[in-house]
Parts: structure tokens; C-alpha cells; sequence
């Protein structure tokens, strides 16, 4: 079995309905911007659909209900996520949208094993793991990218190795106190990891609370 991650007090906070369903105001404050952007980069496109890191399934519910186009398939290194996301999708009923499955993506080798998806997106992971966990779970869903597929990243980063509010700055500073080896990540250096997995870097978009998506194309 995978392992669960150690991620710090502050990195999420989500409470659960009477459905089971855990419900995070993080994830339901970026879901429409999330949404919106992602349709703009992936609405005609078709095939699976990997979400790294599903969370409490909000957003892979929004995501499969604006992008029938694709199939969704949710993953959680976590049970107790894997269950509330589970729990939206049974809301949901929507046809292009898979039961979560258990996927550690800082763990070497699980490219190989999920290949073939047309599109991967990531939201507000990278900074609560380490920079080689981080290299890893971008070299490997390169891997699992079918030729022309995408990758998104969002989240939060430094730019040009700089932090550029104070939010971010104490953001920042409570991750490193609780494990020196997570934080954020600077935007160039994201970048460059996406490009030495053999991606061709698409675009940077602003986001709102200061927050970035980075876009990858795999070749073919």
C-alpha cells in the first residue's frame, strides 16, 4: 500500500457532511478559476483524464461536470480522502467520472502503470513535498502522458526565487518550520524539471491569491 504522506498541520483543512463528503473553503474558493482555466486549455479534448492528488474530491466532481469531453479518473495517496471523493462523485453521477484510485505521485515507476492519459493536472501539492518528491512526480507524469497530451500544475510559487507577498512569506515560513525539506517552489525551476522530463513548456498563467498554473505539451 502506498504511504500517506506527512504533510503539515496547516496544509489543509476540510471538515465532512453527513454523506461523508469533506468539504475544504481552499478548495471551494480556486474551483471556478480552476474549472475555467482548464476548459479554456483541455475543453475539446478527449481520452482520460488523471487528477494527482483528487483531495476532498471537489474539484474533480466540478472538472468532470464542465469537461464531458474526457474521462475523469481521481487519485489520493489517502483512504479517508479517497472515500469523500468517492462520495462527491456518487453525487455527481456523471458517466465520465471513475471511482478514486490509491496513487503515491512522488513515488518512482507509476508512469509506466497509468500511461496513455490525455491530460494531468495537479492543484496545491508541490509545496507541501520535497524538491526531489517534487522532480519525481513531474518526471513520471510525463511519462504517463500519451504523445500531444498536457500537464497542469497550480498552486503557489516563488517567482524567480522570490516570495512576493507577505502571505506567502508566512505561508512559506510555516511549511519549512514544520519540515525543512518542503515550500514553496520557484516558478523558473518548475519550469526547467517539466522541460528535462522532455515536455515542451506551453504557458504561465496568473491565477487568483497570487497563486500560478504551469502547462506542459508532450511531444507527438
Amino acid at each position: 500500500m502506498p504511504k500517506r504522506l506527512n504533510l503539515p498541520d496547516s496544509a489543509s483543512v476540510a471538515t465532512p457532511d453527513a454523506e461523508g463528503r469533506l468539504f475544504a473553503p481552499s478548495a471551494a474558493r480556486n474551483a471556478e478559476a480552476i474549472v475555467s482555466l482548464i476548459g479554456d486549455v483541455a475543453g475539446e479534448m478527449t481520452g482520460v483524464a488523471l487528477e494527482i492528488a483528487s483531495g476532498t474530491g471537489q474539484h474533480i466532481a466540478a472538472l468532470a461536470a464542465a469537461l464531458p469531453g474526457l474521462h475523469w479518473q481521481p487519485s489520493d495517496i489517502d483512504a479517508e480522502r479517497r472515500k469523500s471523493i468517492d462520495a462527491y462523485a456518487a453525487s455527481a453521477n456523471l458517466p465520465n467520472l471513475s471511482p478514486a484510485i490509491a496513487l503515491d505521485a512522488t513515488s518512482p515507476g507509476w508512469g509506466a502503470e497509468h500511461g496513455g492519459k490525455s491530460f494531468i493536472c495537479l492543484a496545491n501539492l508541490l509545496h507541501l513535498i520535497s524538491t526531489k518528491e517534487a522532480r519525481i512526480l513531474i518526471s513520471e507524469a510525463a511519462e504517463a502522458l500519451a504523445p500531444g497530451g498536457r500537464l497542469m500544475i497550480y498552486g503557489p510559487f516563488m517567482r524567480d526565487e522570490e516570495l512576493t507577498s507577505a502571505g506567502d512569506e508566512a505561508f512559506h515560513a510555516s511549511l519549512v518550520s514544520q519540515d525543512p525539506e518542503i515550500g514553496y517552489k520557484s516558478d523558473f525551476d518548475v519550469v526547467e524539471w517539466g522541460l528535462s522530463s522532455w515536455l515542451d513548456y506551453e504557458d504561465m498563467v496568473e491565477m487568483p491569491a497570487n497563486n500560478l498554473a504551469i502547462f506542459w505539451r508532450k511531444p507527438g
